[in-house]
C-alpha cells in the first residue's frame, strides 16, 4: 500500500451533511486538505491511497454502514483518529462504533462551535466524547446491574456485551455485571496465566477529582471552573491520569470512574 498524500476524510452519504464536517476540519487542521467519501467503496479506495489523519464518519451508507469503513481504517491505519459524528446516541450505535475502533463520538445535532472545542481535543490528547454519550455508557451500565440481577441476587443470562478498549474476545463471554465488566475491558484483564498481575493504579486527590468530573461527562472548562484551575492545568490532569490508566478515550475514562465508586 502506498499512501501519496496525507488527508483528513468524510465519510457521509449527505452532501449538506459533508458540506457541515469540512467546514469542522478547515478550523480543527486546517493544514490538511479534505477527502469526501459518500459510500463505502470510495471511502476504502482513499484509505488505500492516502494517509489518514483524522476521519470523521457518519453510520448511514449505500453500499454499507461506517462500521465497515471504522474497521477498515483501523486495520489499515492504525494509528488515524477516527470520529463518529451522528445523530444517533443509542447503544445499538455507540457500542459497536467504540468496539470497532472509534477514538471518538459526537453529535452532530450540537453547535458548530461546540463540535469544533471537542475535536481540537484530540490535538490536546482528550478523545472527544459528546457529555449526552458519556450519560449514555453510564445509563448503560446501570441498566446493565439492574436488568441482569433477580430478586435474590441471582444473575440472568444476558446477551454479550463489549465495549470500550480495542480489545478483541478473549475466548469468552463479557461478564454482565458492571463492575466485573470494568475489570474484564481493564488493561489487567489481558494478561495471561502465569503473568504477574500489574498493581493497582494509585491516583493524586486532585486526579481523582478530575477523573470523576470526566466520568460524569463535564467539558475541560467545565471541570477547570468547578476546581479553579485553567483549562490547561486540567488538560494536563487528563492527559497524566490517561498515562496512569492506560487509557486513551472519555468513554473509558468514564467506565474507570464508575469502577472505582466516582460515579453513580
Amino acid at each position: 500500500m502506498t499512501h501519496a498524500h496525507r488527508c483528513t476524510l468524510i465519510v457521509e452519504h449527505s452532501a449538506e451533511s459533508r458540506t457541515a464536517m469540512a467546514r469542522l476540519l478547515s478550523q480543527v487542521l486546517p493544514e490538511l486538505p479534505v477527502c469526501e467519501a459518500s459510500t463505502r467503496a470510495q471511502a476504502e479506495k482513499l484509505i488505500r491511497t492516502h494517509t489518514v489523519e483524522l476521519a470523521l464518519i457518519d453510520f448511514g451508507l449505500p453500499d454499507g454502514s461506517g462500521l465497515d469503513v471504522l474497521r477498515a481504517l483501523h486495520l489499515a491505519q492504525p494509528q488515524a483518529r477516527a470520529v463518529v459524528v451522528t445523530m444517533f446516541d443509542d447503544d445499538a450505535h455507540l457500542f459497536p462504533a467504540l468496539q470497532e475502533g472509534a477514538f471518538g463520538y459526537v453529535l452532530k445535532d450540537r453547535p458548530e462551535i461546540e463540535l469544533v472545542a471537542q475535536l481540537r481535543r484530540i490535538q490536546e490528547g482528550e478523545p472527544p466524547l459528546s457529555s449526552a454519550v458519556a450519560r449514555r455508557m453510564l445509563q448503560h451500565f446501570a441498566a446493565i446491574r439492574s436488568q441482569t440481577t433477580a430478586p435474590g441476587g441471582q444473575a440472568q443470562a444476558s446477551g454479550e456485551v463489549k465495549w470500550g478498549r480495542r480489545v478483541t474476545d478473549v475466548g469468552c463471554a463479557p461478564p454482565a455485571d458492571t463492575q466485573d465488566l470494568a475489570r474484564y475491558l481493564s488493561p489487567q484483564s489481558q494478561a495471561r496465566p502465569g503473568m504477574v498481575e500489574e498493581p493497582v493504579v494509585i491516583l493524586t486527590e486532585r486526579e481523582t477529582e478530575v477523573l470523576q468530573r470526566v466520568g460524569k461527562g463535564y467539558t475541560l472548562p467545565e471541570i477547570a471552573q468547578q476546581l479553579g484551575l485553567s483549562r490547561h492545568t486540567v488538560a494536563d490532569y487528563v492527559k497524566q491520569i490517561y498515562r496512569k490508566l492506560d487509557i486513551s478515550s472519555r468513554a473509558e475514562a468514564a467506565l474507570e470512574a464508575a469502577r472505582r465508586g466516582l460515579v453513580r
